[in-house]
């Protein structure tokens, strides 16, 4: 069964019955999201399993579309992955990836056609559809704080396995974490059958963006995929994949913030950091496994490239990967890294965070991490708290 619907149930049955002195206790906005998420979701869900077996009937040959060197963006959140998969995405003649739209309302082939005729036929009448949606974007997920979200952006296809309710973002809106299975333990804490079972939907969901859209090679940011490194190369053998790794004190307190901010969008939790402990053990493995898995399969498919040289000189750093992973280098590269970067800068972000306040301390982050601070060098220099994302000064190479 692809679906794991003991976990849905068990997050219901805990979300309705069992929530007392937890993080997701049932307040006023808990008690509306959940009765909206719980109308909203299976109807939704009804209509995008109707496209995916419909797809099965009218477009099986997307099983054998074939997927050339499919680029893999993992490490840590917080890491520099959504800043460079969406300046990758920009590259068009390259790439493409799932955006929000496409992982949560239109995933399927089925679905991607009808949207596309229906976008044919607004188009003709001055594409007043289109702009309510953009419209809508704005006054929705144009909101969300932190991380930038919109309909029409790339974004972590790992959202695409909320499709099956078996991914580590189920504890964003359902933080029972003594339910949820350990999935940001995947390579190691699943048995096989789990695995091969998730990794075969995801495959087949990328294969079949690939179909409708007609393009060779798809870019992926997936931090979470870290923990999927081993099952990823079995699944996709011809895979180029690049590891980002950030400073650990920049790392972890950001992660934590994000984390928590994500989790209280749908619950109000009386505290403003949890799960510390959680997160830590996270971060951990998602530095130690992929640099592992990594250090013992050499190749010319991988590469790792820390979070300073990218912000530092991206461009410098794209074409050397481009070159090495067998992409070709389009002219106009230079603009593309020019408009990412003015959009980033443009960006002012809120987020503010003080890894005293969530109780760790300098040095105690240090020692978290003693092999990534020795092994990459990283500054262990103190900041000012509080920390703000500001968005880095970028300069671009000539």
């Amino acid at each position: 069964m692809t679906y794991n619907f003991w976990l849905f149930w068990r997050m219901a049955y805990r979300s309705f019955f069992k929530s007392q002195n937890t993080p997701a206790r049932l307040t006023r906005k808990r008690l509306i999201f959940i009765l909206l998420f719980y109308f909203v979701w299976p109807i939704g869900s009804l209509f995008i399993w109707l496209g995916i077996l419909l797809d099965e009937v009218f477009f099986p040959a997307y099983k054998k579309h074939p997927m050339e060197k499919p680029l893999f963006i993992l490490g840590n959140f917080r890491s520099g992955s959504t800043f460079l998969h969406r300046l990758l995405s920009r590259d068009t003649e390259n790439f493409t990836s799932l955006t929000t739209w496409d992982i949560y309302l239109s995933p399927s082939i089925t679905s991607k056609k009808i949207v596309q005729a229906i976008g044919r036929v607004d188009h003709i009448f001055g594409s007043p559809l289109k702009r309510a949606a953009m419209a809508f974007d704005r006054r929705s997920l144009g909101q969300v704080r932190i991380h930038r979200i919109s309909f029409f952006q790339p974004e972590e296809d790992e959202n695409i396995l909320m499709h099956i309710w078996s991914t580590y973002f189920v504890s964003f809106l359902f933080p029972f974490m003594d339910e949820m299975p350990p999935y940001q333990f995947f390579d190691e804490a699943l048995k096989p059958e789990q695995k091969r079972r998730i990794m075969a939907f995801y495959k087949s969901m990328l294969q079949r963006h690939l179909y409708a859209t007609g393009k060779r090679h798809f870019v992926a940011k997936n931090p979470a995929f870290s923990s999927k490194i081993e099952t990823l190369v079995e699944f996709f053998p011809n895979a180029r994949i690049i590891y980002l790794v950030r400073n650990p004190l920049d790392m972890l307190p950001s992660t934590a913030s994000w984390i928590n901010y994500a989790r209280s969008v749908f619950t109000e939790p009386k505290e403003q950091y949890l799960y510390l402990d959680e997160i830590v053990k996270m971060t951990q493995f998602w530095y130690q496994h992929p640099l592992s898995y990594l250090d013992a399969h050499s190749s010319q498919n991988h590469l790792i490239i820390k979070y300073d040289d990218l912000i530092s000189d991206p461009e410098r750093v794209i074409r050397h990967f481009y070159k090495r992973f067998g992409y070709a280098e389009q002219p106009w590269l230079d603009q593309i890294v020019a408009q990412s970067v003015d959009e980033t800068l443009a960006y002012q972000s809120d987020h503010i965070y003080s890894y005293e306040e969530m109780g760790f301390t300098h040095q105690q982050i240090i020692s978290l991490y003693p092999d990534i601070f020795e092994r990459f060098r990283f500054d262990k220099r103190e900041w000012t708290e509080p920390r703000v994302d500001q968005p880095a000064q970028i300069p671009v190479s000539d």
